[in-house]
């Protein structure tokens, strides 16, 4: 059964008749490509048993090389209106409910939704997406091997570690490591000093220094797939009350991994984190979530919120990953990527969690 009759299938048991799809990451799983992304309408239209494409006339030729679907061209100096209109009465001409893809562009929403007045409006997140949580035995392949890749980058960032060097010279030192291996770098956040203390830092030119605690946080895409790692280090001697913050840290990873299995609710793992930095007195520095999914795009459902109720099921991936930042000192984060099994969790990497410390 390929991933469209699955939808399809997903869809009729939801009520969902129609879905508009754009240029992204849904798009991509479902068919194995994206058409080119731009300014003009293109839409993929799925109904109950047929799907085909508005499409931009000067990207079609491209775009029939990866797919036996039909497709309603339009020319920039007509508009969409009219290839719309045939698609529609082609794939569902009278939808009672209409699911758009969540990151779309508005007006190309608007443009579906306008033709099909008062009928139920969602998200495709509850259906595709809910689909692209399970990872298939293919997808968690390639997220180990971008795992391996993102250790070897991390290597080469401690190894590279020296008095004087920026947080940009390392970054940089990343992405020529995620490029040797095949992959290309998505992020590279290095902070060093009271720069750890910014959850997402924007790299520049601050040199590191005797005494700097440093967090590495980086993900390369391959394959159509991403990494995310983040680990510490330090130049010399860590600061006082380091050593303790990153005890802390640790230990709501292993509290929330240990947490992690099927039938759990999401916001049981991000309690389970966040009650270990509470107790240690440092609840009011952990700032954000304890994870995200990753997959297709490098955050993507399951969000591990406290406010989450959905249900861990085997095969969905997600980061864990708390933090704990001291304003204007340092801050410490250690980040995990976890596979759901059936019994509990696997972790992606095979790097150390602890703290690197570099010789001045």
């Amino acid at each position: 059964m390929t991933r469209l009759d699955r939808l399809q299938n997903r869809m009729a048991a939801s009520g969902i008749d129609l879905m508009a799809l754009a240029p992204g990451a849904h798009l991509r799983w479902l068919l194995g490509f994206m058409p080119h992304p731009d300014e003009r309408a293109c839409l993929l239209l799925i109904g109950p048993d047929k799907a085909g494409f508005v499409m931009p006339a000067l990207n079609a030729p491209d775009a029939r090389q990866h797919t036996d679907l039909p497709f309603w061209e339009w020319r920039d100096d007509d508009g969409p209106d009219a290839a719309l209109a045939v698609a529609l009465d082609h794939v569902n001409p009278h939808p009672r409910s209409v699911a758009v893809d969540e990151t779309m562009r508005a007006d190309h929403a608007l443009l579906v939704l306008d033709r099909v007045p008062n009928v139920k409006r969602g998200f495709a997140a509850d259906t595709l997406g809910a689909l692209r949580m399970i990872k298939d035995a293919d997808e968690l392949a390639l997220l180990q091997e971008n795992a391996r890749m993102a250790d070897a980058a991390h290597t080469a960032v401690r190894e590279a570690m020296r008095d004087g060097i920026t947080e940009r010279a390392l970054a940089d030192i990343a992405k020529a490591s995620f490029t040797a291996q095949g992959a290309s770098i998505a992020f590279g956040i290095v902070g060093a000093g009271a720069h750890s203390s910014y959850p997402h830092h924007h790299t520049g030119d601050t040199p590191i220094r005797p005494g700097d605690v440093v967090v590495v946080d980086i993900g390369a895409e391959k394959g159509g797939y991403y990494s995310d790692i983040t680990r510490m280090a330090c130049l010399g001697t860590h600061p006082d009350e380091y050593q303790k913050v990153h005890d802390t840290v640790e230990a709501a990873v292993q509290a929330a991994l240990a947490a992690i299995r099927p039938g759990v609710a999401a916001h049981v793992i991000d309690k389970a984190a966040r009650d270990v930095i509470t107790a240690a007195g440092y609840g009011d520095y952990f700032t954000h979530r304890t994870g995200h999914g990753l997959g297709s795009e490098v955050h993507e459902p399951p969000y591990i919120t406290s406010n989450n109720p959905l249900i861990l099921a085997e095969g969905m991936v997600f980061t864990v990953e708390p933090g704990i930042y001291l304003p204007d000192r340092f801050g410490v984060r250690l980040e995990e990527v976890a596979v759901v099994t059936a019994t509990g969790c696997r972790v992606l990497s095979g790097l150390s969690r602890d703290l690197h410390s570099a010789s001045v």
